[in-house]
């Protein structure tokens, strides 16, 4: 839409003069009433509706048998000798184990619980509230020096080395007394009373844990353990591999405190000699062709252990220049004169000092394993790396799929799994927990599920179809709302493809489907001249092509990879930001069916304005609170760059439903704030002419537009990837920003809101109970495993025939619409059917799969790496240079483009 119609149809938004005492008030200048600060609502009841499922979950419960013990809170300062502060909770643990193990009688042998930084815990109170330690604890010289290896090995600093394998650095421990935390508020959390301590608590008792776990030798990962010993490894490629262990946490819930138990999983580097890993990352067979500058970036901070002298040391770097030509100063052997020294290579001194012949390694860098200002080098191939050492950088599309694979269990198989971690870990005899009264019961909660029907679905010619565990088929069916396709072509990046196959069994496939396709009006192969060139040149050239002929409505795009394919974020910008035109990018298999040639109609047909298939309920206008109140259904995510992009602007993506009263209609607003900000805070934003630039505005504007000109009087929000303790941001922010912009367009009555956010990232899962499938399609629980006052539900809408279902951890934090219980899970579970790229239910509510959609497609359209080199300054400057996102053409803007 135009500026010029936005603003005529933001003039019909205002209530007529006659019927309204409300003068209208610039964006700029409105102001909204205070309210009370919201906070989540408590549940209201528990639903009833559905066939009533036996089921079992991962949660185990806790019997706490002294509710009135007290945890005290230490603040903890640990500095070394030179007086700076010691950072690593590696280092910070050896330090506390050996400060216990020392002074155990000064803190009259009360065991306490660690984390790893700033705060120790104890059951009961310490004799006294200060105490200041001095802690001596062995370490490698090379690690507390920063000299050589084995006293004598190539250093580059030329000072005076200790002979010594080991030296003991002192460390000034300072404990201070900061709070006490009472097991009892546990106690008021479980029954349903808000309570100042319980999360502290909680956060303790999982600390707990994690200090034993350390003991134990694992790998922590916040809440996840892995240990070494039994620990089960993939080889994803690349010198990494995928890691499962357990995630512990212990939840409050309506059965009473459990401890929530789950497999985890974690990429690691695989350990082994060095030079290994790099050919495996870099993918080359021989040394001489890795790319040091990239292995420099990927080896530094690696810990390495040295064959020669089977110490550890942590890599800071590489040297300048290869082992037989590196130089560095050591003290002379046998010299009466002090302190004179010599020059020798790396190569020299390990034949010389320790009669170690380098072989390939002469010839490349050294790893440096000093200190910044005093280099320690030592040869790759006398070094491997230490096991259960985190790799964080991005996967790879392969590396991500073989992840995924390793990761699959049967449901009872990853049950049984879990019992048998509980009972293997003893948490009863961890002395802490015991000496707080807690006791873990090693069986799994039993509970009661319900399962929703599914609901009837209406298709071409009138046609009802009945969903079956959360799937249907278009075999001899049409489409509810097919479009006729004309004015298209299809280009080819593939080498592969035969154009004419597929424009005609699409052209067949389309027509039993009820869609008309024409003829493409162009078949267009790419310049060969080009095929090496840059995706974004390959792509230039490609539409110079096409518009030599036509200016396509829709360009069928075929690429010359499924996944990950570098045309693909380029061809977006091209065709939705400059040209308007709508496109579905496709790599076909070598064998195409009709299956295939259905899931891609499915898109286009979206795409393009037609509907698949409609809810009966939609068609019969019978949607509880819905169809006689005119509604629109918000879906909102923030998407964030991949690890190791801190850098990268985050895209907030919003869609809303229009035509109303339909439900499955959509369209897309996108924009870019700062990176890793989970708050969308273009919502609302105030121009300096007085008007809303926000997203909401246009959102609005397009629900009176296309809804007969009704304006919302019920808006229903779907969050996603927001955590429990970002709710009342989400009640108190994002919501007043939505109602802020539609007081904006001079309505003195604001619409009746219900906000739900949706969770994916959780750890709760769902088994029925005596059988080895998963949960069938509209599984839903509001019982025993979820929040002993708030109002949350699991659904598992879809069917998983994979490993274990995930179910969907549902809040509701306001209900100003007044659904019932039974009525808002229906509609959560009938919104996972209206999701058009398929013919299956999905996992969690259509409109928040379209906004994920939607994110990620803009995001793939822009790359922001350069934004990352010029915002690391200050952060305000950072905010304000954050670029701004150009408008979607508007051939396409109120389109489902995402789809």
């Amino acid at each position: 839409m135009s500026s010029a119609q936005d603003q005529a149809a933001a003039e019909d938004l205002r209530p007529p003069p006659a019927t309204s005492n409300i003068v209208p008030q610039q964006a700029g200048q409105l102001e909204m009433p205070d309210h009370p600060k919201r906070h989540p609502m408590a549940r209201p009841a528990t639903g009833r509706t559905g066939r009533s499922i036996k089921l079992l979950s991962n949660h185990f419960l806790v019997e706490i048998c002294s509710p009135d013990a007290v945890f005290y809170h230490y603040n903890v300062s640990v500095k070394s000798e030179d007086q700076l502060d010691v950072e690593g909770k590696g280092i910070g643990r050896k330090i506390m184990e050996k400060l216990y193990q020392t002074y155990s009688s000064e803190l009259a042998g009360k065991s306490f619980a660690y984390d790893g930084e700033k705060s120790l815990y104890t059951v009961g109170p310490l004799p006294q509230n200060h105490f200041e330690f001095v802690v001596l604890l062995e370490g490698s010289s090379a690690r507390y020096l920063g000299g050589s290896p084995d006293g004598e090995s190539p250093s580059g600093g030329g000072r005076k080395r200790s002979k010594r394998s080991h030296l003991v650095k002192t460390y000034k421990v300072v404990l201070t007394y900061a709070t006490k935390i009472p097991m009892s508020s546990i106690k008021l959390a479980l029954r349903g009373t808000e309570s100042e301590h319980a999360q502290d608590a909680i956060r303790v008792l999982d600390i707990i844990l994690r200090q034993e776990q350390a003991n134990r030798g694992c790998l922590l990962v916040r809440q996840s353990f892995f240990n070494a010993v039994d620990m089960k490894c993939t080889d994803l490629g690349g010198g990494v591999s995928g890691c499962q262990g357990f995630h512990s946490s212990f939840r409050t819930t309506q059965a009473g405190l459990s401890l929530n138990m789950d497999v985890s999983t974690t990429m690691i580097m695989t350990p082994g000699p060095v030079i290994d890993f790099l050919l495996a990352n870099q993918n080359v067979r021989e040394p001489q062709r890795i790319d040091w500058i990239k292995a420099k970036r990927m080896l530094r901070n690696m810990r390495v252990k040295a064959r020669h002298n089977n110490m550890e040391f942590k890599i800071i770097g590489l040297s300048e220049m290869p082992c037989n030509q590196q130089l560095f100063t050591m003290k002379a052997r046998g010299c009466g004169v002090d302190g004179e020294t010599v020059e020798m290579t790396v190569k020299d001194y390990f034949a010389n000092h320790h009669k170690i012949e380098l072989t390939w390694s002469a010839h490349v860098c050294c790893l440096d394993v000093g200190k910044p200002k005093r280099a320690v080098y030592l040869p790759i191939e006398l070094c491997t790396l230490v096991p259960l050492q985190r790799y964080t950088k991005a996967l790879s599309g392969p590396q991500r799929n073989s992840l995924v694979a390793s990761s699959r269990q049967k449901p009872l198989q990853r049950l049984d799994t879990l019992v048998k971690a509980v009972k293997k870990n003893k948490y009863n005899q961890v002395q802490m927990l015991a000496s707080c009264g807690i006791s873990i019961i090693d069986q799994p909660v039993k509970l009661d599920g319900r399962v929703l029907t599914a609901p009837k679905l209406k298709v071409g010619n009138m046609e009802d179809c009945i969903p079956s565990n959360g799937r249907w088929n278009f075999n001899k069916k049409r489409f509810w709302d097919p479009v006729h396709i004309d004015n298209w072509a299809i280009v080819n990046f593939s080498a592969r493809c035969d154009l004419s196959y597929i424009s005609r069994e699409l052209i067949n496939c389309g027509r039993s489907k009820g869609i008309h396709i024409s003829r493409p009006e162009g078949l267009i192969e790419e310049d060969r001249r080009w095929v090496r060139a840059g995706p974004a040149v390959r792509v230039e050239k490609m539409f110079d092509q096409v518009l030599r002929k036509i200016l396509p409505r829709f360009l069928l795009c075929v690429l010359p990879e499924r996944k990950n394919c570098d045309i693909y974020g380029p061809l977006k910008k091209k065709s939705l930001f400059d040209l308007g035109i709508v496109t579905q990018c496709i790599a076909p298999p070598a064998k195409i069916n009709d299956q295939y040639l259905s899931n891609i109609l499915l898109k286009i047909n979206s795409k393009l304005g037609g509907i698949n298939s409609l809810l009966a309920v939609e068609h019969n206008n019978c949607i509880p609170l819905i169809n006689n109140i005119p509604t629109m259904i918000l879906g909102m995510d923030v998407s964030h760059g991949s690890p190791g992009q801190s850098g990268i602007p985050s895209i907030a993506a919003v869609v809303s439903s229009r035509n109303w009263p339909l439900i499955s209609r959509y369209r897309a607003s996108v924009r870019t704030q700062s990176p890793k900000l989970e708050m969308i805070d273009c919502l609302y934003q105030p121009l300096p002419d007085g008007h809303d630039g926000g997203v909401m505005r246009e959102l609005f504007l397009d629900f009176y537009r296309t809804s007969d000109h009704q304006k919302p009087r019920q808006i229903i929000i779907f969050r996603d990837g927001v955590s429990e303790s970002q709710f009342d941001q989400l009640l108190n922010f994002e919501l007043s920003q939505i109602l802020k912009a539609y007081a904006a367009l001079g309505d003195s009555e604001l619409p009746k809101v219900t906000l739900i956010v949706a969770q994916k990232i959780h750890h709760t899962k769902l088994f029925q109970d005596g059988h080895h499938e998963n949960v069938p399609a509209g599984t839903v629980v509001d019982t025993l495993v979820v929040h002993p006052r708030n109002y949350d539900f699991y659904m598992c809408a879809h069917a998983g025939n994979i490993g274990t279902s995930r179910p969907t951890h549902y809040h509701v934090l306001l209900d100003e619409i007044g659904f019932s219980v039974d009525d808002l899970q229906q509609l959560v579970h009938v919104l996972s059917y209206v999701y058009q790229r398929s013919a299956t239910a999905v996992s969690v509510v259509a409109p928040i799969c379209y906004a994920h959609l939607a994110a990620y497609q803009v995001s793939q359209s822009f790359k922001f790496e350069d934004f990352t080199d010029t915002s690391s300054g200050n952060g305000s400057n950072a905010a304000a240079r954050i670029p701004e996102l150009p408008r979607l053409d508007e051939k396409v803007a109120t389109s489902m483009f995402f789809c």
